[in-house]
């Protein structure tokens, strides 16, 4: 058990929330109340050409119908690009992070990859970027098991803030998890290419990293990922057959409980990383409610 337990659940609300997200947030929230610990709901919309306030409302209100509520009051990156700023300054002003003017076009005679610092200046429309030092970082992610990440001369520099004047996610992220105080991180195994970069800026800026954990990604019947993307269908509000459904794929047995609490009082005490170890993916079998839900809509 962890007593300073502090976890998190972090949406974009670029459409309502679909089945897959439900499987991260309740492995989230599981994961963190079975160590007697917080969780929070954080919502992330750094990108606000892609994010709706309304689907902000619509995510919190479907998690409060499921009783997956935040502990403490919910953040909206938005609010919080001062903070972003200012970490981003502390990085140029240590020359770890450089503007790019160069275009979509450039970058594609280098297969999308910017490998090195380039020629540009800020008098021109510019990205900030990140500088690439070569470094190994390892995870021990209790689910998928020991990871190793190589950074070096043929990782591409990440976009830090874009020419629009919005943030990456990756910075966002990093800079949230560390002020917020979370100490473990479960979330979807389609995450884990964003490790390494942040693993990187957690050393950068001379934080412990929290513990990360990623899950499986739940296929469709076509073997795609369940995604806003792949036009995932939205969730009924509080429906039990679909919590049920998602407990499922947690390797969570159903004992016939008749209420989301009482659903979730089991799905504690059955709690456990183990049935999940080595799996990136799982496929979604045709008979589970939510896709009956999905074929009436």
């Amino acid at each position: 058990m962890h007593s300073h337990y502090v976890g998190r659940f972090a949406p974009s609300p670029t459409g309502p929330l679909h089945f897959g997200s439900l499987v991260s947030a309740l492995a989230s929230y599981l994961d963190a109340k079975a160590n007697k610990g917080t969780w929070l709901l954080r919502i992330e919309d750094v990108d606000e050409t892609r994010c709706k306030s309304s689907y902000t409302q619509a995510i919190i209100e479907c998690l409060s119908s499921y009783q997956l509520i935040s502990d403490q009051p919910i953040i909206l990156q938005s609010q919080r690009t001062h903070l972003y700023q200012a970490y981003l300054d502390r990085l140029i002003k240590q020359n770890l992070a450089f503007p790019c003017n160069c275009t979509r076009q450039t970058l594609n005679a280098m297969q999308g990859k910017h490998l090195n610092v380039c020629d540009s200046n800020i008098e021109q429309p510019h990205s900030w970027r990140l500088v690439i030092q070569e470094g190994l970082f390892q995870c021990i992610d209790p689910i998928q098991g020991n990871l190793h990440f190589s950074l070096n001369r043929l990782t591409t520099c990440p976009v830090l803030k874009r020419k629009d004047e919005l943030f990456s996610y990756q910075l966002a992220v990093v800079i949230d998890d560390n002020k917020q105080g979370i100490t473990h991180i479960v979330r979807g195994a389609d995450l884990l290419d964003t490790t390494d970069t942040q693993l990187y800026l957690y050393h950068l800026f001379g934080w412990p990293p929290p513990s990360m954990a990623h899950i499986p990604l739940i296929l469709d019947p076509n073997k795609q990922k369940i995604s806003k993307q792949n036009h995932a269908c939205a969730l009924p509000y509080g429906n039990l057959s679909v919590l049920k459904a998602a407990l499922s794929y947690l390797h969570i047995p159903d004992t016939g409980s008749q209420t989301i609490q009482e659903t979730l009082e089991h799905a504690l005490i059955h709690w456990s990383f183990t049935p999940l170890k080595n799996q990136k993916t799982l496929d979604i079998h045709e008979k589970h409610a939510y896709l009956a839900h999905q074929n009436t809509v």
